[in-house]
Formats: C-alpha cells, structure tokens, sequence
C-alpha cells in the first residue's frame, strides 16, 4: 500500500509540509510551475534549497505581491529569524481579515480539480469551526486573522494539491511537538499551542517537547487532522522516497518536518486483535455487546469460555478488526462491556479475495460468497437467503440449501 509517513518531531506548519512533500513529489519542478499557474491573486511560491543542522532539504517560500510571506506571521510560526525570540514571536499579518466566503471565492476560481478545491475548503472549514468555538462565535461570524491571509491559503492550497499530485493510499504521523511558551497574535499574548491549534489537535498525540516556541500552527494543525488517518510510530515500510521540508529558525536540534513515501504491507493483511476478560456480565448483556461491535465495524468478535481468579466462570471477549479501527473499537468494548482493560495485539493473516455475487435461481434471488487464492476456490450461499426462502415457501432449511447448490452447480 503506497503510504506517507509524516515525521511530526519539531512540530508542523503550512510552509514545511509544502516544502517536505514537494522534495517527494515525482517532478518537483513542474509540481512548483503547476503552484504558480494555479491563479491564487498575487501569489507567487518560491522554492530554495537550504540546511538545518547540515541537513538538506528544502524551504517554501509565498511571495505575495511581490514581498516574502513576513517571517513573523503565524504560518511560519516556528519559523522565525534566528534572531527572534522564539516565546514572544510576534504573530504579523498582512492586515487581511478573511471570511470563510472570501475563501470560497478564491477557491472557487483556482484551476484545480474539484476534489482538491474540497479538501482546501474542508482544511479551512476545520480552522473555522476551531476559531468559532475558541472566540464563541458562529461560523458565519469569523474573520480569519493570520490563518485567513493569502500566503496561509497558499499553504494550503499547496498541500492538498501536492498530496492529490502525490496520491498517497494512506497517510500516517508521528506524535507532533507542540513546544511551550507564548506567542503575540491579533488579539494580545497568547499561550503555545495557540488556542485554535489546540483545539485542533484534541484526539491527537502531542507534547511539548524542550524547546519554547510555538512548533506546530492552526494551519499546520488542520491539515494534519484533515489528511492524517493514524498517529504512530513509522510503521514497516519499504522507503522510496524522503522529503525534508525546513523551517526558518535555528535550533540544537534539525528543524524540518520529514515526509517517508513507501509501500506498506496492505491494511487487510494485518489485523489488531482487542481481547478482554468478563465474569460479572450476563449472556444477554454480552450477546448484546458482540453485536454492537459487528455494527460498528469489526471484522470478527467471538467469545470463549475461561477460569478465572476466585475460581470464576468467566467469558474471554475478543475483537477482530482492522489496525485503523483500534481506538473506535476500544471506545466500543468500554462502552459496552464492564471491563476495566483491553489487551491488544497486531496479527498478520492471509485472505482469499473474496466477492459477493447476486444471481437468479427458480426460488428467488441468492447471493453466492465466492473466494479465491493460494490455488483454491471455495463458494457457499449466504445463510439469510436461504432462511428466508425456506420460511416463504414453508421447506426444510437443508432441502432448500441442496436444492440451490444443485441448481448453482448445473449452470457452472
């Protein structure tokens, strides 16, 4: 599975994720010519080579009018001069205050396909919702101050259109550097991470890391909760491609956010089995549990009998479903279930390809499961058809079932 793994360690911003997918962009050159062809109005991105603790990589820069994005303004906002003190940067803007209408004006008219005017809408409409909440006002209501100037569109616009370039089948991070501090934006002295930014990241791993300065911006927030399906460790990949996308300011340690594109061994393949321990539910109660799971998406649940402490019948739960349904599927089994602990194990397995064909048979229309691989195929009639017919038409469930398979079997 093509996979793109985001190295979240010194935080993330508009610019950097720009600069890091363009280095693993096929035709980076082109992809920087298709930028400035896009029609944003008085954008234009430059793209420049640059080190961060004698690493290369690459730093995006937004021309707008014909002036460098400020290096103080918040999109770049771990990205100040070396000089500048990273917990009072000053959050600049260029005195654009913009409305979510405005956006999708702008949007609107950029030679872009549809799919990634949506994305860039949803990133904003993220923003959006986030600024509301923190500022308690409505959607409607809200004038972008930093987020909303054009060189922070042309952040985003970058980003979702180099990951459209780049199609990706999954996207994946590490746990993202916040830093800690205070930053000066629009409204006054505010504390790292920005409100919005914040807000943004609930649900997401995050620290704070050693080093003051505001690391990861709402811009660079959104993006990572609109794009990003799993935040982990780097997962097994085979490696094609690495990406260094590097901020402005200097620190002990590499200031660049790292893009990993490689394949992965295919999600179906590996499954997380969630297993836990129940003596004090009933049959009822449990069946019931099982159920919601299957409802909600896992792939499997099954129960076995165990002994446990005190001598205790107990019932041992476990879970089958896919890597990326972990937490939803913990959050079920606690919801549901009166245990305290979950175990969980990743599981690799093999599958037959598997399809479900709907075809006609003198009782009415079936569904055939059908499966192939490893030089085998198996087909078997789906158990609800068959109830039903033999219920309609009053039969054994054993007759009916022999009666389709010998029909089944005649046609091939």
């Amino acid at each position: 599975m093509k996979t793109l793994y985001l190295d979240c360690g010194m935080g993330a911003s508009g610019d950097m994720l720009t600069s890091a997918l363009l280095e693993i962009h096929p035709d980076a050159k082109a992809a920087l010519a298709r930028l400035n062809e896009l029609g944003l109005p008085g954008i234009k991105y430059q793209a420049n080579g640059v080190q961060t603790c004698g690493i290369s990589g690459t730093h995006t820069s937004v021309l707008v009018h014909g002036q460098e994005e400020d290096v103080e303004q918040e999109n770049a906002g771990h990205s100040h001069s070396p000089a500048h003190s990273a917990d009072t940067a000053e959050h600049h803007h260029h005195h654009t205050h913009t409305s979510m209408q405005d956006i999708s004006q702008i949007v609107s008219h950029l030679d872009l396909p549809s799919c990634v005017k949506k994305d860039i809408l949803a990133v904003y409409q993220l923003i959006a919702e986030a600024e509301s909440t923190v500022h308690k006002v409505s959607v409607s209501e809200i004038h972008f101050h930093e987020v909303g100037s054009m060189d922070a569109v042309a952040d985003v616009t970058a980003v979702c259109f180099l990951l459209h370039e780049i199609a990706p089948e999954k996207v994946l991070a590490s746990p993202v550097r916040v830093g800690f501090g205070q930053v000066r934006c629009a409204h006054g002295i505010i504390p790292v991470p920005a409100p919005a930014a914040a807000l943004l990241l609930t649900g997401v791993p995050t620290y704070a890391g050693d080093f003051a300065g505001e690391f990861c911006t709402p811009t660079g927030a959104a993006l990572l909760k609109y794009f990003v399906s799993q935040f982990c460790g780097q997962p097994v990949m085979q490696v094609e491609k690495i990406g260094y996308g590097i901020g402005r300011k200097e620190f002990p340690a590499a200031n660049c956010v790292r893009a990993f594109l490689g394949e992965t061994e295919s999600e179906e393949n590996t499954v997380a089995e969630l297993s836990c321990n129940l003596d004090d539910m009933t049959p009822e109660a449990i069946g019931f549990a099982e159920q919601s799971l299957l409802a909600d998406g896992a792939l499997d649940v099954f129960t076995v009998p165990i002994g446990m402490k005190k001598s205790r019948p107990g019932i041992l739960l476990c879970c089958i479903c896919q890597v990326s349904q972990i937490q939803q599927m913990v959050k079920s089994i606690f919801f549901h279930t009166t245990t305290l602990g979950i175990r969980e194990k990743e599981c690799s397995r093999y599958a037959m390809k598997r399809e479900l064909q709907t075809v006609p048979t003198s009782l009415g229309t079936v569904h055939l499961k059908t499966a192939d691989g490893f030089g085998i195929q198996k087909k078997k009639l789906e158990y609800e058809d068959i109830s039903r017919i033999a219920h309609e038409s009053q039969l054994p469930f054993l007759q009916v079932q022999k009666k389709l398979e010998k029909e089944l079997d005649s046609k091939g």
